[in-house]
């Protein structure tokens, strides 16, 4: 199979830079007739975070100032993934170089920088962009969409959905850029953990009308890890209440919840829609599950069914065997390339009108936790 290439340029060399890399480097691994990224340029200014993606042969571009890789003709797509503050400077240079674009989540660490990124967005409509948000694309969270898409469980009573991390719980782990107001901004763990929680209930069409806010900054200082003390002035835990509405009209609750510190949760993300006539569920903590239920007369009784790999792009895995992160992670690439070349995939990634629709939600939970009251959205956003 001859396919198309991409080169990309990867701008941050951390974590989610070489999961990427290493996604792009086992393409072989899918079936679909979807370009071929290849990872052209990386930027970074550590010498250190570089040297990594130069292993790889198709690396020509190692360099410390990213507009070097912008100024690169040859260069198609760019993956972004660098600290919050950094976002509305750099996103909207990408942009405006007329590179295609993935960048990471909050998409700008606040909502005036959401609001540069957008600009930049509407005046280039040639620039394919999108945020990343991988854990939809497990399959039994697939199974689950096309189930409520299908309209297996009627009304909808009730949404929940959430992003559980356990790590601060170490109360010796040393303060990190996350925990610090300049760099991280307001939002404190929704703005790092917010879109992956709106990306399902967002795609289905249940959006917030308003959000009463509970947020809770637990541990207040840490180790600064140079002998001393730093304050911890972002936000631990959040949990958002809103009002929703389907197609029909009918108004249902959204529980958005993400925390730094829950107990026994070391990276649990959650999905749950529970309606009248059936209900369902999938969480990361139990990868290869779909939960729904089944009533027996006035009783209801969860099942369970083992999905396996059932991807929603085709590769060479066989259905038999489990389905990981690192999979996740090469199927929302497989989506932002096939959406990339004009094609219509089932569940596509996170948009930059939803990112629009994150940051108003954002906003308006830390005036609502200030205030304590329910914020209209829509009022408030005429007020911004």
């Amino acid at each position: 199979m001859c396919r198309k290439e991409y080169r990309v340029g990867i701008i941050g060399g951390g974590l989610m830079g070489k999961e990427f890399a290493s996604a792009a480097a086992r393409w072989c691994h899918i079936l679909e007739d979807v370009p071929v990224p290849v990872v052209a340029g990386i930027s970074d200014p550590s010498t250190e975070a570089r040297a990594w993606f130069e292993q790889f042969p198709s690396v020509e571009y190692s360099v410390e100032d990213y507009h070097e890789l912008l100024d690169k003709e040859d260069i198609d797509v760019i993956y972004c993934a660098i600290p919050h503050n950094m976002h509305a400077q750099v996103y909207t240079d990408i942009i405006r170089a007329k590179k295609h674009f993935m960048g990471e989540k909050p998409f700008g660490m606040d909502y005036a920088a959401n609001r540069e990124i957008m600009k930049a967005v509407g005046e280039n409509p040639d620039v394919f962009v999108r945020c990343s948000s991988q854990h939809p694309f497990y399959p039994a969270c697939q199974e689950l969409i096309r189930w409520i898409r299908g309209g297996k469980l009627g009304k909808i009573i009730e949404v929940k959905s959430g992003f559980c991390h356990s790590s601060d719980l170490d109360l010796t782990k040393p303060v990190n850029w996350k925990r610090i107001v300049q760099v991280n901004g307001e939002y404190g763990c929704m703005g790092d953990l917010g879109i992956h929680t709106m990306h399902v209930p967002f795609h289905l069409g249940y959006k917030p009308k308003n959000v009463y806010a509970q947020l809770s900054n637990v541990v207040k200082e840490r180790p600064d890890g140079k002998g001393g003390i730093a304050p911890c002035l972002t936000w631990d835990n959040a949990t958002l209440i809103c009002d929703s509405r389907d197609q029909n009209g009918n108004t249902f609750p959204i529980y958005f919840e993400t925390k730094r510190m829950a107990p026994a949760s070391t990276n649990r993300w959650y999905v749950e829609v529970y309606g009248v006539d059936c209900s369902v569920k999938f969480s990361t903590d139990d990868a290869n599950g779909f939960w729904y239920t089944q009533n027996y007369g006035k009783e209801q009784a969860w099942c369970r069914v083992n999905i396996g790999y059932k991807p929603e792009f085709q590769t060479i895995t066989g259905s038999i065997f489990e389905f990981g992160f690192t999979d996740t992670v090469q199927q929302m690439w497989v989506s932002f390339f096939k959406e990339l070349e004009g094609e219509k995939v089932e569940f596509g990634c996170f948009r930059p009108e939803e990112t629009r629709l994150a940051h108003l939600l954002q906003t308006a939970a830390l005036a609502s936790d200030r205030e304590k009251r329910v914020i209209c959205l829509a009022d408030f956003e005429a007020e911004l």
